[in-house]
């Protein structure tokens, strides 16, 4: 995006004498398009596949960290629990595992916006009451 406002400042680069309008023109145009599918891009997962990571939490996370992620073999993943911990440093956790004990790594099976998902679901108050 920032090469677009470039463009958008200085003309067409290489193209001295060019007609800098057009260069300018088509700058505008890529800098709308990325403005349109920047949301697009960051969206998360669609209503199904949200469906399929509920159903993850409860059965694959639910069977460590409890039912209601009150705790068990792993720590407690409540809202309350989770109030003082970065997202990043959550969404890491989920990612790679912790060493040295039960909890896997997700990336192998995840992506990095199903993660986050996850992660702001356990922020936000998993499960809901």
């Amino acid at each position: 995006m920032a090469a677009a406002v470039g463009l958008l400042r200085s003309g067409t680069p290489g193209m001295a004498g060019a007609n800098t309008a057009s260069g300018q023109r088509c700058a505008l145009i890529l800098l709308v398009c990325l403005a349109l599918l920047s949301p697009l891009l960051q969206a998360g997962p669609d209503e199904q596949r949200q469906r399929q990571l509920d159903n993850l939490l409860l059965q694959d996370c639910g069977s460590c960290h409890g039912l209601r992620m009150t705790g068990g073999l792993g720590p407690a993943l409540t809202r309350q629990a989770l109030a003082d911990k970065p997202r990043d440093s959550l969404i890491a956790t989920v990612a790679h595992g912790r060493p040295g004990t039960a909890m896997p790594g997700w990336n192998a099976l995840l992506d990095e916006q199903d993660i986050a998902w996850l992660v702001d679901r356990l922020l936000q108050g998993y499960p809901r009451p």
